[in-house]
Parts: C-alpha cells; structure tokens; sequence
C-alpha cells in the first residue's frame, strides 16, 4: 500500500503539537512538529508509540513498512528523509527511542 493510503488508516493527529523522541539518558534526541512536511511523520511515530510503547527495531520495521515507498527513496537516497533514516538506524544500531507527545494548548 502506498504511504498515502498508510496515512489514512492511522489515527489522527491534530491534538499534538509535536513528539520528542528520547534515548536513554532521558535526552531529546529529536523533535517531530505537527506541520507542513512533518505531519505524516508524526502521525507514524505516534502510531508506532501507540502499537509498542517505544521506537525499537521491531517497531522501526513496522514504520519502513507504512512509510511505504518513501522508505525505497531513503534507502536510496541517504539524508534526504532524516525521520526515516532514523528507523534505519534504530534497527541496525538495536537502539530503542522513546516517545513524549507534546499537545497542542
């Protein structure tokens, strides 16, 4: 399924303002708004939260598979989709995130 028709089966988003995403130490190692660019990214983050409670390499799998054929591009194509090269990096590294959803106010 394209990532297009992913979107449309994940829950909605517009109650975030963004996600943090945390390594071990606790530290933001990188945030996700909710805006033009972002948004469908952050709708996958959250739903991989969601699904298995923090970003790991099973969970980061399941994010290359709904992030569909722009995943084969960032495969391609290194540093052009940096929210997926993270999931990359999390399955080859056996690295774990996890997830702070910040709200919109």
């Amino acid at each position: 399924m394209a990532f297009a028709d992913n979107l449309k089966q994940l829950p909605k988003v517009s109650h975030l303002a963004a996600l943090n995403l945390l390594d071990a130490n606790d530290a933001i190692v990188a945030s996700i708004e909710n805006k033009p660019g972002q948004a469908g990214s952050l709708a996958v983050y959250n739903h991989l939260a969601q699904l298995y409670g923090a970003i790991g390499p099973e969970a980061a799998k399941k994010g290359l598979e709904l992030f569909a054929e722009h995943a084969d591009d960032a495969r391609a194509n290194p540093g052009r989709h940096p929210n997926i090269d993270r999931l990359i990096g999390l399955i080859e590294r056996r690295e774990t995130l996890r997830v702070k959803q910040v709200f919109e106010v």
